[in-house]
């Protein structure tokens, strides 16, 4: 069987913990996974994983397997891409993570018209709120929203991410429409589960306050708090990538929109400039490109 392809099997089963959810990501039967992985053991004469009807967890030496695996998977892939990339046309897979809210709202449709563009090229996008091992997970581009990146990685600023305050029209003709900062005191607030969950920070001009708010709904994605707000579920404070549609729509009204939320920055973060592939510096440029006057 094929090694390179046994590696490729076991590497995902080590990062899922599962035969199935690799069966399903692989496109291939559960049998054949199994089948990959005793052929990896038999021929590196070690046991790789220990088994149970309700985990999957890697032995000593299926550590060292995995990461002499994923080395060697990453090194194919640059071959492949490296040798590949002839006249300008990009092939291989790219790797790319970022929040759930900005690659359903915008990402997405980003993508897409880059592909169209390189139709030899892949991308699997690994839509996650949790820090990722960007070499672990063997991802290219994580597309992140921060005051300040990780400073391990390289980091390539995209587009400012500002935020607004919105309340569907009937929650704010029940509950009325708060005229200071204060006053979200005294509504339901719909808050993010990891930025800002209990106290929000707002500025006007030179002035700036912060503001112990009841939540009694959060989330850690932005699309849910979305949800919850045009179902008049209360205030939210949503970026302006996602809302904005919405707002325009009427279907979300502006609250204190001269009171603004501390402005972040969309980054794309990599590990290393080193043997950085044309695919991957095509795809920075473009975002770069496609990002620079803000679309929202």
């Amino acid at each position: 069987m094929d090694r390179l392809t046994a590696m490729q099997v076991f590497a995902e089963v080590a990062t899922s913990g599962s035969f199935s959810a690799t069966a399903d990501k692989l496109d291939m039967s559960r049998a054949m996974v199994t089948r990959y992985v005793a052929e990896l053991e038999t021929w590196l004469g070690a046991r790789l994983l220990q088994r149970t009807t309700r985990s999957v967890t890697l032995t000593d030496a299926g550590e060292t397997c995995l990461r002499r695996s994923q080395q060697m998977l990453a090194l194919m892939e640059n071959v492949e891409e490296e040798t590949a990339t002839t006249g300008g046309e990009l092939r291989g897979q790219l790797r790319l993570t970022c929040a759930m809210s900005f690659g359903y709202a915008q990402l997405a449709a980003v993508l897409a018209d880059f592909l169209a563009l390189h139709p030899q090229l892949k991308i699997d996008l690994n839509v996650s709120e949790g820090a990722l091992n960007l070499v672990d997970a063997r991802i290219d581009l994580a597309i992140r929203i921060s005051a300040e990146p990780d400073p391990m990685l390289i980091a390539r600023p995209l587009a400012r991410c500002d935020s607004l305050l919105v309340a569907s029209p009937a929650y704010l003709d029940s509950h009325g429409t708060p005229q200071a900062p204060q006053d979200l005191k005294q509504h339901r607030c719909l808050s993010h589960a990891n930025f800002g969950k209990s106290v929000w920070h707002l500025g006007r001009g030179a002035e700036s306050t912060q503001v112990s708010v009841v939540s009694r709904f959060s989330a850690n994605d932005a699309t849910a708090l979305l949800k919850a707000a045009m179902a008049g579920g209360g205030i939210a404070m949503l970026p302006t990538y996602l809302v904005n549609p919405v707002v325009a729509t009427g279907e979300l009204s502006a609250v204190l929109p001269d009171w603004q939320a501390p402005v972040v920055t969309i980054y794309a973060l990599y590990p290393s400039r080193r043997n950085l592939s044309p695919a991957v510096r095509a795809l920075l440029d473009y975002l770069v490109q496609r990002f620079e006057t803000l679309p929202w």
